[in-house]
């Protein structure tokens, strides 16, 4: 949906994204901005070659697939930097371009889990060095560190943008 709203707005500049809710929640407006093509093309691109390696890798590992050390290590890398690309398009539409993009914050919700399950999972089995107390407990710590995230991006959009919150209800 992100691509065919990308490409709507490319092909015709005018056009009102489905997600174009009010002057805050509004996906044409940050589409339309140098960031939502940051490597010179549209950004959710990435998206569509990334999640659709994630996805093929899910299904392998679903399958009883099992990887080498320098796959996992790759497969960290890749997403420690997908994360921080979330994170400075997060940044940038907080705080540079002062609207939200639903679908974007659905890429932030996906992306954060991911990062935070192949990160304990390495960390769990060594690919990461760590203490065996910490590499014992990192899977218990899952499900907090991904609300631990999501309650910090989120609070501070929340924050960010009180007063126009407040004044849609």
């Amino acid at each position: 949906m992100l691509v065919y709203e990308r490409l709507q707005i490319y092909m015709d500049g005018a056009h009102r994204s489905v997600c174009d809710i009010n002057a805050l929640l509004n996906c044409g407006t940050v589409m339309r901005t140098w960031q939502a093509e940051a490597f010179g093309f549209p950004n959710p691109f990435i998206g569509i070659a990334g999640y659709a390696i994630v996805l093929a890798i899910a299904t392998a590992l679903i399958a009883g697939a099992s990887f080498a050390r320098w796959y996992w290590v790759a497969m960290q890398v890749g997403h420690t930097l997908a994360m921080a690309f979330v994170l400075w398009l997060w940044y940038n539409t907080t705080f540079d371009i002062n609207a939200l993009c639903l679908f974007c914050m659905i890429v932030w919700i996906m992306q954060t889990a991911i990062f935070v399950k192949v990160t304990t999972r390495n960390i769990h089995a060594g690919v990461i060095p760590a203490s065996e107390s910490i590499r014992h407990a990192a899977p218990n710590w899952i499900w907090f560190s991904i609300i631990l995230v999501y309650i910090l991006l989120f609070g501070i959009i929340f924050i960010r943008f009180f007063d126009v919150i407040m004044g849609m209800f």
